[in-house]
């Protein structure tokens, strides 16, 4: 972190408040600091909110950051947007006023079978950011939606709604994507996403990054001064994280995807801060300074997300684990393995396991996520039940010395979690389990094995790893641990370090993923390709070449 961004650049009343309250937030489990500082900032109502602004006044397109729908349901579509007509100044290039936004959802993408409309304020206090939920809709049916402001029109977005609950589904396919940092590479497996034949995306987080973009945009080369100078520091800060958000979403390939397909979303760590854990900072910051940030950081998350009201924040805290259905084809539980875990044992990064990391009482999901997620499992009558998460679930030996070291971060970092939760797997009858991972930056296929250390012992699943967008520049096929990796973990059929996304693909039957590279992220136009494709068969888990 940058020296400004230790010293602090919140307000004294609010460090002040954080002190007072993130004592009672530890000892008592009372409101934290942010909880105040963020919960009270919400749209007032009456004579006290704030005035209305005159369409007239909007001189500028206010839809640069697109449009995006997500978390379909059989009956319910969620839309966004966000005001901001210039897009990298704090306030978007808008006065404190709310504004009346319309929008309409229709059967065509010409808007002449539009089937509902309405009117719906941006707010100042969310940033001019606008959820719709819209309701009473066909399930299993595709719909358009824009919005309009002043004389404005946003661009047409594509959107569906899931199949009606007990529906026999036949097929559903998914995009799964993470990790797109922006000054590291051109987001060119956008471009491609925004054309494949995909019915949801699932982003797995780091869907931006907390660290300065230089005025060329890092490995992007442009000319300088191109990124404005905002941009040349950490975000710690609300306004920063909303700045962060705005320079992400002004891409067009990244605009061209939210359009297309609607997005599920969870984060992972650099939403907020690298390898936070909890209220645990990477800096040693103090709890309640952190917290602080953390409240920043995840309300501008909801801000600038399709999310629904569920969850909205309340101070430095978001329910981001949250369950879904296609039907009785696939029940998704789409987790949070940052806000509730333990700190990473051994000082974090790649360790030798020990007494530490192997203390049962240790959690990635914490006990609450935890239990809900067993407790869906037994409930479920899903075919399919998919987990789309962050880290690394499948145990992953980074060499074959006896003992190997592991990550800290990932699942391995937490043994006795992942034991609990395959023990739960298995005591819930649960057949075809698929957990979807992002973070590492690299494509992986594994076999989830009921006890690693042991290879004949029953595959209860497999793991689907998509590499980044863009994050970590061009990458290669092989990297340089290639082999060692492959041999140090019979369970891993499948490893390729170059950019780009998977699909996959769930029937009746199987399941099919492909995992799709770029050759190079430093310039644009790269070609897509197919690298390898594997399926799974229901009631036979377990990755073979397709």
């Amino acid at each position: 972190m940058t020296p400004a961004a230790r010293q602090s650049p919140h307000t004294p009343e609010l460090r002040a408040t954080a002190r007072h309250l993130g004592r009672r937030r530890f000892l008592t489990g009372a409101a934290a600091a942010a909880a105040l500082a963020f919960t009270v900032n919400l749209p007032a109502a009456g004579a006290a909110a704030a005035a209305e602004l005159d369409p007239a006044r909007l001189t500028a397109d206010p839809f640069t950051l697109g449009v995006a729908s997500g978390d379909p349901l059989p009956g319910s579509v969620l839309l966004w947007t966000r005001l901001a007509p210039a897009p990298y100044q704090a306030d978007g290039g808008l006065p404190a006023r709310r504004v009346t936004v319309r929008w309409e959802l229709s059967r065509d993408a010409a808007f002449r079978r539009t089937v509902r409309r309405g009117a719906t304020l941006a707010h100042p206090e969310f940033g001019h950011s606008v959820h719709v939920q819209v309701d009473g809709l066909d399930p299993d049916r595709q719909y358009y939606y824009r919005f309009k402001a002043g004389a404005w029109i946003s661009r047409t977005g594509r959107t569906r709604t899931a199949p009606a609950p007990g529906a026999e589904a036949a097929a559903l396919t998914l995009g799964v994507v993470s990790c797109q940092r922006y000054d590291q590479g051109y987001y060119t497996a956008y471009k491609h996403l925004a054309e494949d034949d995909v019915d949801v995306v699932l982003h797995l987080g780091d869907y931006l990054y907390e660290y300065a973009v230089s005025g060329v945009g890092g490995a992007r080369a442009y000319p300088a001064g191109t990124v404005p100078a905002v941009y040349g520091h950490e975000m710690v800060t609300l306004d920063d994280y909303r700045l962060k958000y705005a320079l992400y979403k002004s891409d067009p390939d990244l605009l061209a995807a939210h359009a297309a397909h609607p997005f599920v979303v969870t984060w992972d760590d650099h939403e907020t801060e690298n390898n936070y854990a909890g209220s645990v900072s990477e800096n040693d910051d103090p709890p309640e300074e952190f917290l602080i940030r953390r409240a920043a950081a995840y309300r501008a998350y909801w801000e600038n997300q399709p999310l629904r009201r569920p969850q909205l924040p309340d101070g430095p805290d978001l329910r981001l684990y949250r369950r879904l259905h296609w039907g009785r084809l696939a029940q998704f539980d789409v987790l949070d393995t940052r806000q509730y875990r333990s700190d990473q044992a051994y000082g974090d990064g790649w360790q030798v396991p020990g007494p530490e990391s192997e203390n049962p009482a240790r959690t990635l999901t914490g006990d609450a996520q935890e239990r809900w997620l067993l407790d869906g499992w037994r409930r479920s009558h899903a075919l399919w039940n998919v987990v789309p998460q962050q880290v690394t679930f499948a145990q992953r030996h980074n060499s074959t010395a006896s003992p190997s070291q592991v990550s800290m971060d990932s699942w391995d970092g937490y043994p006795a979690s992942r034991t609990r939760i395959l023990a739960g797997a298995q005591t819930a009858g649960v057949e075809n389990l698929m957990v979807l991972t992002g973070d590492v930056h690299v494509h992986y296929g594994f076999d989830i094995k009921r006890d690693f250390a042991d290879q004949t012992s029953k595959t209860l699943g497999t793991e689907i790893v998509t590499s980044s967008i863009s994050s970590g520049g061009n990458g290669s096929a092989k990297p340089a641990n290639w082999a060692a990796l492959m041999a140090a973990n019979p369970h891993l059929k499948f490893y390729n370090g170059l950019r780009g996304y998977a699909t996959v693909s769930l029937g009746r039957d199987l399941a099919r993923a492909d995992f799709k590279t770029v050759p190079y992220v430093t310039r644009q136009g790269a070609p897509l390709t197919t690298a390898a494709s594997f399926v799974t068969e229901v009631g036979d888990q377990g990755l073979k070449p397709a």
